[in-house]
């Protein structure tokens, strides 16, 4: 199977995800629940992604899945990763910053990525080799290719994170903090969409305590391909959990040098 073939594929999915939530934002019908570690799922997410395992059932009955909703591991081999809403809190709410993400992973590696915000009229893309792409607007808009910032100093960088509350449960909010003050700015754009603004070059720096796999392995391979890092807080993969941060090579060196040092 083509790199190429794959990349339209997961563009396909992600006409298909926008299909449904498109409908379901800001419906007054809404279903929502509340998983086990409290954080909320709708009708809309559970919809996507059964909508995409089944696509993918069809169109690669021999490849593994593993979605946020529906479960599934990576495997060795070739596994597609999806969240169907990164940001159901917004969504639910009517904030219009959320996203379906689809990724793939083969042996590990996600070589496919797509993240698709239809409230935003955004639709972010790479492919291992490829690049990374932005289209914004219509459906026939020009796709443009993304790269991340060259600023090399943190008191020129602008940061942002999810929540700072995170840090304290996760990580340090110490530890944060003092990168805030060394940093030019900061805001909290959260989410996909800090990550996404780190390959466009409109942010320098995005950090957060705490991802899942399908959270971060999609911008992952965007953020790589516009030529920057996304790792962990220790400079990891980002899918074992322990934070995730994204930058340029330079500032990706003293965020990490930063958020590592010992508390004063």
């Amino acid at each position: 199977m083509s790199r190429q073939a794959d990349l339209e594929l997961a563009l396909r999915l992600g006409d298909i995800a926008d299909s449904i939530t498109g409908r379901r934002f800001g419906a007054r019908d809404l279903r929502v629940r509340e998983k086990l570690d409290r954080t909320p799922v709708t009708d809309a997410d559970t919809a996507v992604e059964t909508a995409v395992r089944e696509a993918l059932r069809s169109d690669r009955p021999e490849d593994a899945f593993a979605g946020e909703e529906t479960g599934g591991s990576v495997t060795a081999g070739r596994t597609w990763m999806v969240d169907p809403i990164d940001g159901t809190k917004n969504f639910l709410r009517g904030v219009p910053v959320w996203a379906t993400l689809i990724a793939l992973l083969e042996d590990g590696r996600p070589t496919v990525g797509v993240i698709s915000a239809p409230a935003l009229r955004s639709r972010w893309w790479a492919a291992a080799g490829q690049g990374a792409w932005l289209r914004r607007g219509a459906a026939d808009s020009a796709a443009v290719p993304l790269r991340v910032s060259a600023h090399t100093r943190l008191d020129h960088a602008y940061l942002s994170t999810t929540s700072t509350r995170t840090w304290d449960a996760f990580h340090s909010r110490a530890a944060y903090l003092r990168l805030a003050e060394e940093c030019w700015e900061d805001r909290a754009f959260g989410d996909f969409l800090q990550h996404c603004m780190v390959a466009e070059g409109t942010l320098d720096i995005a950090a957060e305590p705490v991802v899942n796999p399908w959270d971060i392995t999609a911008v992952q391979i965007l953020v790589t391909e516009a030529g920057g890092v996304c790792t962990d807080l220790l400079g990891a993969s980002p899918r074992g959990g322990t934070g995730a941060l994204s930058a340029n090579p330079r500032l990706h060196q003293l965020a990490l040098t930063v958020l590592a040092a010992p508390r004063p």
